[in-house]
């Protein structure tokens, strides 16, 4: 076998892992590069093989920078099964449509205005482009052997992060490779924790918090302290939040500071995310995976007003505080939020948290790094509100339980391939894994290709 990084490589966006066997070849995750404009426009590059190429795709879950380029791919010609948990399919039919809707429309707006340099401004791809790749998705179960090409076995395994995020074991006759997906943490308040890894050759793992630890500190507490000080001064609480996994924490949060007293009973809550509603209702259907029971789910859907429609998100942003607004995207890169950071970001009785890991490059890292304005729709928005970054909420597990999860291989792997995180944090989580516990680890580079029937070699 030959693997080949055609994203995930030295930075925290875009994984995709091209796995050749002979002349067959399929890739472990398909996602789409965000952040800084020179990973962006990757996603625009062919990649360096044929789309029809390939056998087949094997995703560890469904954020989009491990699915969204998917559409993309049997947009140019991948006729393939893609195989996850029926979890992740069951996300991906959210996610992945709301992509293409979300690229047209930034494309149209482009347009609109005038401040694309390309004329005219055209989505990577369309939502229907992402209805018809849908068509191709496979469900495995956990544990499941399945054969995504001839001569290849790949076990998915669970991850712990988000809904059907699994770790991904394939195997030939004489070598095997373990790709740990984004893993969660253990003691997560709602998702379960990571399964123990298996015994591998090759090992492939995250890093995107390799160089740091969470702040042990009740994230929660911290919440409710940020939403307690806004709401004494009438202010309007922005929430920049992924719609899986990331919101429902927070909604669960929220319904559990109100019970407690810390934040006021009657405070307006909004979810102005009609993907994210759609997500949490998921988690009806996948309790086997979380730690919640009925009833805390069904709190945790009831703790925020749905907005429904654009017409009631315009209104939100002629209202007045104090309330709570949790929208799209977590990185504050599109979505809702962004239209609320116009509206509100400059009036210092508000309030911008940012609940989790911000890539470079992204307007949330901008804003979270102290920038006196953000750019947003071609115009300069001013940031006068309080910024509140929360770590702690994160559903990536960080260096010292990265290296607990690593412990647990029965044995050292030939060569472990640190991936999926910022130079810094990789170069970092590489230098503790060979300081800690001797193991030959690298971080590869983008499109470097390395032989997996002998040492690891590039």
């Amino acid at each position: 076998m030959k693997l080949t990084f055609l994203g995930g490589a030295d930075t925290v966006t875009g994984s995709k892992y091209l796995l050749t066997a002979g002349r067959r070849s399929i890739l472990v995750d398909c996602g789409l590069f965000q952040g800084y404009k020179v990973l962006r426009e990757r996603n625009w590059a062919p990649l360096p093989v044929k789309a029809a190429a390939l056998e087949a795709v094997v995703l560890t879950h469904a954020h989009l920078d491990h699915s969204g380029y998917v559409p993309l791919l049997v947009k140019n010609g991948f006729a393939g099964p893609i195989y996850c948990t029926q979890a992740t399919i069951d996300l991906c039919r959210i996610l992945l449509p709301d992509s293409g809707a979300l690229q047209e429309e930034d494309a149209a707006r482009a347009n609109r205005r005038g401040y694309s340099r390309h004329s005219p401004a055209m989505p990577l791809y369309t939502s229907a482009d992402a209805e018809r790749a849908l068509k191709q998705f496979e469900a495995r179960d956990f544990g499941e052997a399945f054969a995504p090409m001839r001569g290849l076995t790949a076990t998915l395994r669970p991850a712990g992060h988000i809904l059907g995020a699994a770790s991904v074991e394939i195997r030939d006759r004489q070598t095997s490779i373990l790709f740990s997906g984004d893993l969660g943490r253990p003691h997560d308040e709602i998702m379960r924790a990571p399964a123990d890894p298996v015994e591998t050759d090759y090992l492939v793992v995250e890093s995107t918090y390799g160089n740091r630890t969470h702040d042990p500190a009740d994230p929660y507490e911290i919440l409710g302290q940020a939403i307690a000080r806004a709401a004494a001064r009438g202010g309007v609480v922005m929430i920049a939040s992924f719609a899986v996994g990331r919101t429902q924490s927070l909604l669960w949060g929220i319904a559990r500071l109100k019970r407690a007293g810390m934040i006021p009973k009657d405070l307006p809550v909004f979810l102005n995310s009609p993907m994210a509603t759609d997500v949490t209702r998921i988690y009806h259907d996948h309790r086997r995976e979380h730690r919640l029971d009925r009833d805390e789910t069904e709190a945790m859907c009831r703790a925020a007003t749905i907005v429904t429609s654009a017409e009631e998100s315009k209104r939100l942003n002629k209202s007045r505080g104090p309330m709570v607004i949790i929208a799209g995207s977590g990185m504050a890169t599109g979505g809702r939020i962004v239209h609320h950071l116009s509206a509100f970001a400059e009036d210092p009785r508000n309030m911008i948290v940012l609940a989790g890991f911000q890539a470079g490059g992204t307007r949330g890292a901008a804003i979270l790094g102290g920038a006196k304005s953000v750019r947003i729709f071609g115009e300069d928005v001013p940031i006068g509100a309080e910024v509140v970054g929360l770590d702690g909420l994160s559903a990536h597990a960080d260096s010292d339980e990265l290296m607990a999860w690593a412990k647990r291989l029965p044995h050292a792997p030939r060569r472990t391939f640190v991936t999926h995180g910022e130079a810094a944090a990789s170069d970092a989580f590489r230098a503790r894994l060979k300081r800690e516990l001797g193991w030959d680890a690298i971080v590869p580079e983008h499109l470097q290709t390395v032989d997996l029937t002998g040492s690891g070699a590039a």
